[in-house]
């Protein structure tokens, strides 16, 4: 089969290659691989930073895992021993933990309790790669306490992560402020955001309102320059480190006074993912912002447009012509 894969870090040692088809094992599901995404997490397997503590956790030398890629979506082909809650041919959609990645080839194999669902009807298979995205800005909302009622600003929310928090949030019943980009700003309020406004022209940390949270969804600010935003007790996550690290030092410093003021949301498990998404893929109140596709062969170019870090969404690979 045909795989984009990483034989040492940087985005020079990834190429396609011809490698063995995977077969699935005990509980797993063979996927034949129709769409695959390129989000900012596949960048940091490719090019940790930084660089030391990335090379310590992923791989020394080069990834843990050659061929990279979290978001899938395709068809099951076969059927590892036990699994009964799939039959090849079924249209299904997931997301990779980050020991598992593969969703960058023609074949992946999938365990059967992942985060894997069949594919809602009428959805093409572009649009179902939305895990990643999903999947941290849930993590960071639970961060944040999000309730019913909640006003919450997300800052960054034209990226994979923010597009996902807008509409996770809408989902839990808060009110969204999102801070965008000019040419975001229609799409801010079509994802279901109250108010949206343009970091370009406006100051957002000076628009007279607090908030129960704030969610930086793309780690270009900080704690400091969004303090006055947040009512007493209301929480500021970040989905990294933020600049020059402030986010994790002050995460640190929290740790260690007890507070609960600045965090960097760690993702952590989430049962039912998979079927949460598939749900509210039916009901609409959830859906994919794409903002490019790229053939498999093209991935590296995918690679070097999410790196700019302009993306709006999410990036498709497009494994298999649909």
């Amino acid at each position: 089969m045909k795989a984009a894969v990483a034989t040492r870090y940087g985005l020079d040692a990834l190429a396609l290659r011809d490698v063995a088809k995977p077969m699935p094992k005990a509980g797993e599901v063979l996927v034949a691989v129709h769409a695959a995404a390129v989000g900012r997490t596949d960048c940091g397997f490719l090019a940790p930073h930084p660089a030391l503590l990335g090379r310590l956790i992923f791989g020394w030398t080069r990834p843990g895992r050659p061929i990279l890629g979290m978001d899938f979506a395709g068809t099951v082909e076969a059927l590892g021993k036990g699994v009964s809650g799939f039959k090849p041919g079924d249209r299904v959609f997931g997301m990779l933990g980050w020991r598992a990645l593969g969703a960058h080839a023609e074949y992946v194999c999938v365990r059967e309790d992942a985060y894997i669902a069949t594919m809602p009807q009428g959805l093409v298979f572009a649009e179902a790669v939305v895990g990643e995205g999903a999947f941290y800005a849930w993590n960071s909302l639970k961060a944040l306490n999000v309730k019913a009622g909640d006003k919450i600003l997300i800052y960054g929310a034209s990226g994979a992560i923010g597009t996902a928090a807008v509409q996770l949030a809408k989902i839990f019943g808060a009110h969204v402020t999102a801070v965008a980009a000019t040419k975001h700003m229609a799409l801010m309020r079509a994802l279901g955001a109250e108010r949206a406004i343009d970091y370009t022209r406006d100051r957002f940390t000076r628009i007279g309102e607090t908030f129960d949270g704030l969610l930086d969804a793309v780690g270009k600010t900080t704690y400091l320059r969004c303090r006055r935003l947040l009512k007493p007790g209301a929480v500021f996550a970040g989905t990294d480190m933020g600049p020059w690290g402030q986010t994790l030092l002050l995460t640190l410093w929290c740790w260690t006074t007890g507070s609960k003021r600045v965090t960097v949301a760690m993702p952590r498990p989430l049962p039912g993912f998979a079927q949460f998404l598939k749900q509210h893929l039916e009901a609409g109140d959830f859906r994919a912002v794409i903002d490019r596709r790229y053939p498999l062969d093209k991935i590296r170019e995918a690679y070097e447009y999410v790196q700019t870090g302009q993306k709006t969404g999410i990036v498709v690979i497009d494994v298999r012509t649909e």
